[in-house]
């Protein structure tokens, strides 16, 4: 249903950094490089952005959270390690939620702006 979403960044060379290696683990490229905003593409053609506000800072939104699919858990673990190590935090680690171990399994992460993101897979391992 969701074919975009984009966050806004205080640093976009920092953001680059770090959204380059994420949505590299999860089987995306960077497609967009401008001087305000770059944008990614997943491998289900979804799009993310992040950039410069058109107006005012960057700020992290209140409630505000992106999701992106792992083609496997093992994807997910990589993806929080990864995270960890450049600087994001994590605010709920790899692992199964709700009673069925071969549903949800999910990771919740801040990046360096503060932005919540998870990262997630539906299905056995």
């Amino acid at each position: 249903m969701l074919s975009v979403a984009r966050y806004g960044t205080r640093d976009l060379e920092g953001a680059t950094r770090f959204y380059d290696a994420i949505t590299g683990l999860l089987g995306g490229a960077r497609v967009m490089n401008r001087p305000e905003v770059v944008a990614y593409r997943g491998p289900n053609g979804g799009m993310f952005l992040v950039g410069t506000p058109f107006a005012g800072e960057a700020t992290a939104g209140n409630g505000t959270q992106v999701g992106f699919e792992a083609p496997s858990r093992a994807a997910i673990d990589a993806v929080h390690a990864k995270a960890l190590e450049l600087g994001g935090k994590c605010e709920g680690p790899p692992g199964v939620r709700g009673p069925d171990p071969d549903g949800f399994y999910a990771a919740y992460l801040r990046d360096l702006d503060g932005n919540k993101f998870m990262v997630f897979r539906m299905g056995p391992t």
